[in-house]
This record gives structure tokens, sequence and C-alpha cells, in this order.
């Protein structure tokens, strides 16, 4: 009995411990205020005021993105929306760089230009599979848009005018609520799988699987703020549009990417 007995305390004690998930009992969804959004742009101006440099060189990519879709929706029109929704994809993951500023500015640290540019070489494998996710949506959504343009242009796909002159016809509204819709739609499934998962994966080095469902229940719970949030970025980047050369995205992107950080921040609390 004895020998038994200690044969069942050493295999006890050489059994690998059991792996936790200390962050399912440590993370809260926060409540949200109407004025929550308005709050996380205050204080993404005062990153950006507070790094200009860096912050305006994000600001870039976002630039160039409204340039190329200038570009292509006055020779490809029917790739617009493919575009669009291509860019929704790219820009939380251009703005990396820029929770990464936020977060050590936050956190009291010096920030760091080099690193702000590799964030992301940490975090391969679940921003990987993120990748992997959003990409499918963007397929679906750029799949969708040419089927229905298609359709409903059936003896040929139209120019940019074109476009735009069936756009406005009456006869045509049916069409055109129901494109709107189902961009909609796919746009509401990338904000909602993106708005927190990319944030926290930096900063918590969470999973991807994670990530995404804890992001879709914060717009769950606080569906009316996270509409509102979804809605002042659509707002602001479309009056950047209006700019001449679309120049103030590159303003508008680096305040979405840091306001974008604090968005993450004052929805989810780490107990």
């Amino acid at each position: 009995m004895p020998n038994n007995l200690t044969t069942t305390l050493l295999e006890a004690a050489v059994q690998p411990p059991v792996a936790l998930a200390p962050e399912a009992a440590r993370k809260e969804i926060i409540l949200l205020s109407w004025t929550a959004p308005f709050h996380w742009l205050q204080l993404g101006w005062r990153d950006l005021v507070a790094h200009p440099g860096t912050s305006l060189f994000y600001g870039l990519p976002f630039w160039c993105m409204a340039l190329v879709l200038h570009g292509l929706s006055h020779k490809e029109p029917e790739y617009v929306m493919t575009l669009v929704s291509g860019c929704l994809l790219a820009g939380p993951f251009v703005a990396m760089g820029l929770y990464d500023l936020s977060r050590r500015r936050e956190q009291g640290q010096a920030t760091d230009f080099i690193a702000s540019l590799t964030c992301w070489k940490h975090h391969l494998r679940s921003l990987g599979l993120l990748v992997g996710v959003l990409v499918m949506l963007e397929l679906m959504w750029g799949r969708v848009s040419l089927v229905m343009l298609a359709l409903f242009f059936d003896t040929g796909l139209p120019t940019s005018a074109g476009a735009m002159e069936a756009a406005v016809n009456a006869d045509n509204l049916d069409f055109v609520a129901a494109y709107i819709a189902v961009s909609c739609i796919f746009a509401m499934l990338v904000f909602t799988l993106s708005v927190v998962s990319i944030p926290m994966v930096l900063d918590r080095d969470t999973d991807a699987i994670t990530a995404a469902i804890l992001s879709a229940k914060v717009v769950s719970l606080n569906t009316g703020v996270m509409l509102l949030w979804g809605a002042l970025i659509v707002v602001m980047i479309v009056l950047s549009l209006l700019l001449p050369l679309a120049l103030g995205l590159v303003v508008v992107g680096p305040l979405l990417g840091h306001a974008s950080w604090h968005a993450y921040r004052g929805s989810v609390r780490w107990l």
C-alpha cells in the first residue's frame, strides 16, 4: 500500500500543470455612454498632437488608398466596392503602429518609431488568423458586389458616369437600396470583428478567436454607441475625401487610429 501511495504521489507530481485561462476571468466589457466616442476622439487628438511627425507618417498609407480609389473609380468602377472593402480591412492593420504609440504614451513609456513599425511581428499567429477571416469576408463582399452589378447591368458594366446616372435614376431605387444594404452588412461584420480585436491582440497577445469573440460581444452589449462610433468614422473619412486630393486623410487616418486604441481601452477593462 505505501508503495502504491508513493507511486501515485510521484505520478501526480510529474503531471504537467493544467493550463488555466486567467484572462477569461480578468476582462470585463464596459457599458459605454453616448459621449464615449467623442471622448475617444479627444484622447486620439492628444496622442496625435504629442507625436505629430510619426502620426502623420502613418497617415500617408490612408491617403494613398484614397488616391488609388479615386483613380479606380474612373477606370474600373465595378471594382470600387471591392477596393473600399479592402481599405476597410487594411485600415486597422495599418493603424497598428498608431495603437503602439498610444499604448506606450498611456503607459508612460518612451515612444519608439521603429518599434511601432514592427509591433506586429510578435503577434503573427493571432494576426494571421484574423487577416484570414477578414480577407474571406472581403472576398465575399467583392464577389457579391460584382454579381449584383452584373445582374443589373446585363448589357455591360457601366463607366463611373453611367453608374452615377443609374444610382440617381428613380427606376433603380430598389437596386440601390439592396446594394447599400448588402454593403452595410459586410461592413458591419468587418467592423464588429475588428473594432476591439486588433488592439487587444497588440495589448494582451490574445489569440485571434478570443479577441474576435470579445469584439463582437462589445458591439452586442453597446450596439448603439458602437454604431455611433462607426458612423463617426464613416463621416470623418467622407469629409476628408471631399478636401482637395483627399489630403484630409493624412490627419483623419492617424486621428482615428489613435482614437481606436482608446475605444478598445474604454470598452474592455482588465481586472
